[in-house]
């Protein structure tokens, strides 16, 4: 993690996600929920990698559990998230605490 793109992260948050055949709204969605979360005190930004069979790992930082909260409330992204069986095969999300992290030439990620 590039402490200079995300300083002060306390807490990531990692969505691990296969697309479905269903992409209605999405692109549409995903810009909307961005564009809102980045408004968000205490959301860090996120960085996303995708291979070539399509699974996408998306890692957003986070330094508070409060702005977490917050955005798990949103309505935006509730609604999002009631689209999560349509729109993916296979996801899976898990909130971690981040205890150390050390890099190397992490500029070139």
């Amino acid at each position: 993690m590039n402490h200079e793109r995300f300083p002060g992260a306390k807490y990531a948050n990692i969505f691990s996600y296969l697309k479905s055949d269903n992409h209605e709204g999405y692109k549409e969605m995903d810009e909307e929920t961005l564009g809102l979360v980045g408004h968000l005190e205490g959301y860090l930004g996120y960085e996303s990698v995708t291979n070539n069979d399509g699974r996408t790992i998306f890692i957003s930082y986070w330094n508070s559990l409060k702005a977490i909260n917050e955005w798990r409330i949103n309505s935006r992204h509730k609604a999002a998230k009631n689209h999560g069986k349509r729109w993916y095969a296979a996801y899976h999300s898990v909130l971690v605490k981040i205890e150390s992290s050390s890099e190397f030439n992490s500029d070139l990620l």
